[in-house]
């Protein structure tokens, strides 16, 4: 695969040789309905985040983020971030109303925090390393690479119609150019969703239809695990049906061909005539920043809204604080750019705070179980950041594939994405970490933005319960709540998990649908519903079985969380790749099955299916009512 590994460093490092060196551009605690309306007091000059609160404990910072956040976070966000104009007010919100607003008045851009104010130090640092799908064929890039680059780029856009506000989709494998077209949309304010590369034609052309994106920016095909994944003709399917889509614009990874339509741009060719130089768009702290789509229960995808001023100030402290980030290390977040986890600890949180950051194209096993390792020993990683899923793989081949390469420039070990098992816990920490290394098991999802609840940051010492989040970060709050939304006290209580107070990190809303925003993350969760296919063996008596399942999850999670409801059903509703199409399972339950209810089910294997379960709970309510 060397030919396409040195075409993508060849068009990369041309589109860098074109650049100019240029100078850097200038440019009250309590429960959740209550409002939140509040201004920064004067402060004399001296109190910053630097002087005052860095010298207090873990203990006092937590508790004063949550018993004055005003002065917390008004103090982080004036000391942490390049401002064009002051904040006047540091929060305005009510979260019965999904009213979310920080830092009220102030005007910022966020590619300047992430690269121009790093030029003006140490333009030679070293801000991407893209660890490429070959071993030992890295490429790194300055931030002074990266920001001419993202001019370029920025530039391209704005001669071709994108302006402040126009939602741009980046359809793209993990890259410097991906990296780039995120900032460039940051820096003229277009909004940017970043759709994974290994997404259908139909769910790509779902989330430019649903943002109704101007224009794509993508690649002819992206390089993982040693094969080849045509990505242009994923994109020419999708825009088909999206007529908003003005523009494609198109790079190379490969020396692979693709077809060129009327829509289709050459991206580095149009770049490499553009100025290195593009003034950066002052933008209203609660502007949007990005939209990023997570999988919906009515059968249309969420676009999780986030904004510019908070998720970046969240994003940087969690990534400095959790990970124990320190200048001159190098960051390894494994994620794709295309999840969360990519946006905030591979592009924003590291390249605000000034870090190297890794961008990991390839796989855990490519091209053999040691990959992971030989890149931690090559590229001198002190913080690696990975998904269970990813370590439960490896943990099935010998140790020898790890205590091979040398580890010791690791510091930290993070898990993402899911709960981590006890035995991929202790495999992590005590093979890879050599029991030497903090292993953080972070808890956060889409709409958090970041790291809510993790072992770090924590008092000197503090103990680290294995496969355990344990820890909320500063300004969260969190409660446990009943199923009325009653919030509950004591030490032998169970409920579901919610978080309190707002940080400036969550989520603004759903884009176009605030009351679906609403609905789903602050008003009261219906009781669980539990659709149970039982195996041949334990058909005669399902009494006894389903028994079982309310004293298993009564034991292995909590008595709340035993479903009220157990329907018995011959089969569940699957696709054709044989997953659950859990939204049709959810219409059922809540009884909202009539015509035009269900939405598609052409994507199913068998449709049949859903009639015979509408039947089998209809009978299942007929069989209550006579209770």
């Amino acid at each position: 695969m060397a030919a396409p590994s040195s075409r993508g460093t060849r068009l990369f490092k041309t589109l860098l040789n074109h650049c100019r060196t240029q100078g850097p551009c200038q440019t009250r605690t309590g429960p959740g309905q209550h409002r939140f309306l509040t201004s920064l007091p004067p402060a004399p000059p001296s109190v910053t985040w630097s002087s005052e609160l860095s010298r207090l404990s873990h203990g006092d910072l937590y508790r004063l983020s949550v018993t004055d956040p005003d002065h917390f976070w008004g103090s982080a966000a004036a000391d942490r971030l390049r401002w064009v104009e002051p904040f006047h007010r540091v929060r305005d919100c009510e979260l019965s109303s999904g009213k979310i607003s920080w830092f009220l008045g102030g005007k910022l851009n966020v590619s300047v925090n992430c690269l121009d104010v790093h030029v003006e130090k140490h333009p030679e640092r070293v801000a991407l390393i893209w660890e490429r799908d070959e071993p030992g064929t890295e490429v790194k890039v300055t931030y002074r690479e990266l920001l001419e680059t993202t001019c370029r780029l920025a530039n391209t856009l704005k001669n071709h119609g994108i302006q402040k506000g126009d939602r741009v989709a980046i359809y793209m494998p993990v890259s410097p150019l991906a990296v780039a077209a995120m900032l460039a949309c940051a820096r003229i304010g277009a909004v940017h969703t970043v759709v994974f590369a290994g997404f259908s034609s139909e769910a790509l052309a779902g989330r430019i239809q649903d943002a109704q994106c101007k224009a794509v920016i993508t690649c002819n095909e992206g390089v993982r695990g040693g094969r080849r994944i045509p990505l242009k003709p994923t994109v020419d399917a999708a825009v088909k049906s999206c007529p908003t889509v003005r523009n494609v614009f198109v790079s190379h990874r490969t020396e692979t061909p693709t077809s060129m339509g009327e829509l289709d741009i050459p991206l580095e060719e149009v770049m490499a005539r553009q100025s290195a130089v593009c003034p950066a768009e002052p933008l209203d702290s609660e502007d949007l920043l990005f939209l990023l789509y997570t999988s919906g229960s009515t059968g249309k995808p969420k676009g999780i809204v986030h904004t510019q001023a908070g998720y970046l100030l969240y994003t940087s402290l969690t990534h400095q604080y959790v990970f124990d980030y320190r200048d001159g290390d190098v960051f390894g977040c494994v994620a794709d750019v295309g999840w969360i986890t990519g946006h905030s600890y591979v592009v924003y949180g590291p390249l605000c705070n000034g870090a190297t950051t890794v961008l990991f194209e390839s796989t855990p096993v490519y091209p053999n179980p040691g990959r992971y390792w030989e890149t931690v020993e090559r590229l001198k990683i002190t913080q690696f950041y990975g998904a269970p899923t990813a370590l439960r793989l490896l943990l099935k081949y010998n140790e020898s594939w790890v205590k091979k390469y040398d580890r010791s420039s690791l510091r930290t070990l993070g898990s993402v994405g899911e709960p981590i098992n006890n035995e991929a816990w202790h495999w992590f920490h005590d093979v890879v970490g050599d029991g030497r290394c903090p292993l953080v098991d972070t808890w956060w999802q889409t709409e958090t933005g970041g790291v809510c609840i993790a072992p770090r940051p924590s008092e000197e010492g503090a103990p680290i319960v294995p496969a355990m989040a344990m820890r909320p970060f500063f300004g969260i709050q969190p409660v446990l709540m009943g199923e009325k939304g009653e919030p509950l006290s004591g030490n032998s209580v169970s409920g579901a998990l919610c978080i309190s107070q707002p940080w400036p990190g969550m989520a603004r809303g759903i884009y176009g649908d605030h009351q679906r925003f609403v609905d789903a993350y602050f008003k009261p969760y219906p009781v669980p519903f539990a659709f149970v296919v039982l195996k041949e063996e334990f058909a005669d008596d399902p009494f006894a079985v389903l028994q079982q399942l309310r004293e298993l999850v009564a034991t292995k999670i909590a008595k709340y969380a035993v479903p009220e409801h157990f329907l018995v059903v011959k089969r569940l509703p699957k696709t054709r790749s044989g997953k659950i199409m859990r939204r049709i399972l959810r219409k059922v339950a809540m009884e909202t099955t009539g015509p035009g209810d269900l939405g598609d089910v052409s994507t199913l294997d068998d449709a049949s299916v859903v009639n015979e379960i509408i039947q089998a709970h209809e009978l299942y309510r007929k069989q209550r009512g006579k209770q």
